[in-house]
């Protein structure tokens, strides 16, 4: 929610199927997504050589605190994940109001964790076309006054 809010916000154009998609990084609109996106591939996999070569290919484009920064995201979403998926948290209520067509979008509900979440409403999805413009307005608001 926040990368397209956050993207949005800042007048770009995200495709969030780089995801899950890795062919899609090159054109998600995110800078240096094909590399951030092979890194976090090779955290979760098995293939400590690709991990080798993916760290260094982003150590090279973005130095060596975005490395960092990148491992401890991967980091911090594989623990907050693996928390979930094991005692069966649903998403929070407000999460899900708000991210319910992202989860459609990449194909979310293939998981097994996501039966823990339960479908929004009809009243539910009405009122979020009413309200993630204005979050979104909000958004673009923020981006404006932290540039002047």
């Amino acid at each position: 929610m926040l990368l397209r809010a956050s993207g949005e916000a800042g007048h770009a154009e995200v495709d969030l199927s780089a995801v899950t998609d890795g062919k899609a990084a090159e054109h998600s609109g995110v800078a240096r997504a094909g590399e951030l996106v092979a890194f976090a591939e090779a955290v979760v996999g098995r293939d400590d050589l690709a991990l080798s070569g993916t760290r260094t290919s982003l150590r090279r484009a973005l130095g060596d605190a975005a490395l960092v920064d990148a491992a401890a995201v991967i980091a911090n979403f594989q623990r907050m994940v693996r928390i979930a998926d094991a005692t069966g948290i649903p998403l929070d209520s407000h999460l899900e109001f708000f991210t319910e067509d992202i989860r459609d979008e990449l194909g979310l509900a293939r998981f097994g964790s996501s039966a823990n979440t339960p479908a929004a409403s009809g009243w539910q999805r009405g009122l979020r076309r009413v309200v993630a413009p204005l979050v979104l307005g909000a958004f673009r608001t923020v981006d404006r006054l932290k540039s002047r």
